[in-house]
């Protein structure tokens, strides 16, 4: 598990996605991988839930609190697609697991596209289904418990 306490080898899965993207020393830890003012979104998020963190600060406080709403079992390997750029990468990966209060299932497919910069994760959009989160975790109400610090008045 990371250090971040939240997907199990998910740092590892973009290690091995990014590769020499990104600076060795951030071995595997994702908020090592990530820039002081990584701007990481999420487009599909229902109404009322985080959209947008802002900064590496924001991400530790939200990782924790994110990581804890699923009980993560396992990760697939990403298949990563390189821009002509050599800095924009778009993934393609599953997530399995289980809602941590109410035991439903998390089964997500996700497609993100990643921005790297002076070897640090820069920008990271994240693309999936929303209604497989809603059904994991009880409702929106219950995704917007304990962000409030995240979401925009």
């Amino acid at each position: 598990m990371s250090d971040t306490n939240t997907i199990p080898s998910f740092g590892a899965m973009l290690r091995g996605a990014l590769g020499d993207a990104i600076i060795a020393d951030a071995g595997d830890n994702f908020l090592q991988m990530c820039a002081e003012d990584i701007v990481f979104q999420f487009p599909f998020a229902p109404a009322g839930a985080v959209r947008e963190l802002r900064g590496r600060d924001a991400m530790a406080a939200y990782l924790p609190k994110a990581g804890g709403l699923i009980d993560f079992e396992s990760m697939s390997p990403a298949l990563a697609h390189k821009s002509t750029d050599g800095e924009t990468f778009v993934l393609e990966f599953s997530c399995r697991g289980k809602g941590a209060q109410t035991g439903e299932r998390y089964d997500q497919d996700y497609i993100s596209v990643v921005r790297v910069r002076n070897g640090r994760i820069a920008h990271y959009r994240d693309y999936w289904n929303p209604l497989v989160l809603l059904t994991a975790v009880g409702g929106i109400e219950h995704l917007k418990s304990g962000f409030e610090e995240f979401l925009d008045d």
